[in-house]
């Protein structure tokens, strides 16, 4: 950790800084969990690749709500999924109108910037 003193508009302000190597560390075992959640959509993947248009996650963060389930039919900028990064809650909205044929997310998963959510036909 790195501790640096900045000025912003004249005011002074303390700020630590992790470094990419302690932060990479802490990092791992995330990915080990995120290997474990898609373990039931693993498990329908035999059937063939899911048809339609991916919609991606516009940033990094967590699932905290999904809006939809398979199935569902959805509008042009429909609510999808929210997504909380740096304590704020983005809201996925679907670009294209149609069915949600598949679901790659849960509730509390953490996704990265252009990961892929779900898929619409």
């Amino acid at each position: 950790m790195k501790v640096y003193k900045i000025k912003v508009n004249g005011k002074a302000y303390r700020v630590e800084l992790e470094s990419i190597e302690e932060t990479a560390s802490s990092a791992a075992p995330v990915p080990e969990k995120k290997a474990e959640a898609p373990a039931a959509p693993a498990a329908a993947a035999p059937s063939g690749p899911v048809e339609g248009k991916e919609v991606l996650s516009p940033i990094q963060g967590t699932v905290v709500k999904l809006m939809v389930k398979k199935g569902d039919k959805v509008a042009k900028n429909q609510v999808l999924v929210i997504v909380e990064a740096m304590k704020l809650e983005n809201e996925v909205v679907s670009p294209y109108e149609g069915e949600v044929a598949e679901i790659f997310v849960t509730k509390g998963q953490s996704v990265a910037s252009k990961e892929r959510i779900l898929v619409i036909r």
